[in-house]
């Protein structure tokens, strides 16, 4: 099959019905990925998240794209390990943080864009330079805070020309 599916994990607080999960799964529609936005609000234990994300994607057989925010981000990314996606977009990442275990992260050699806040007090911004140095990945920095409610035709945007270029290495 050919088809490509979207994950979304949402972060801590936050569910599968959130903000930008809302608008970005209709972009992913009108672009014709399928879309599966996880529901991990039994725990908030990030490694708890990741079996879950992994029990959900487990014998798909579609080409599999991650979203994450904040914790969804750790968790899509702590994931990939196994599930080795067709790219990864991810929103203020919890990366780095304390009492998560993962903190080293495997050169995924895929299309990842990563959007942050300037002004981030839960997750700071320079976590995300720091990955994305490391990654060699796209990372755009923004003027607002972890929820980035104030960016969403900047998301928007880069989600769109993200889920373009998943297509097009696709079809190399």
């Amino acid at each position: 099959m050919n088809h490509f599916k979207i994950y979304f994990s949402h972060g801590k607080d936050s569910g599968p019905r959130g903000s930008k999960i809302k608008y970005l799964s209709l972009i992913a529609k009108e672009m014709n990925f399928l879309t599966g936005s996880i529901d991990y609000t039994s725990t908030k234990v990030p490694d708890h998240r990741v079996n879950i994300l992994l029990n959900s994607c487990n014998n798909s057989d579609e080409n599999i794209v991650l979203y994450g925010s904040s914790m969804g981000a750790y968790v899509s990314l702590a994931a990939s390990k196994t599930i080795k996606p067709k790219g990864l977009f991810l929103c203020a990442p919890a990366l780095f943080i304390p009492g998560y275990n993962l903190t080293e992260f495997i050169n995924l050699n895929v299309p990842i864009t990563i959007v942050h806040g300037y002004n981030d007090t839960i997750v700071p911004f320079k976590n995300s330079v720091k990955f994305a140095e490391k990654q060699q990945c796209e990372l755009h920095i923004v003027n607002d805070d972890h929820s980035l409610s104030n960016s969403q035709s900047v998301i928007s945007f880069l989600f769109k020309d993200f889920l373009r270029r998943i297509v097009a290495v696709k079809r190399e």
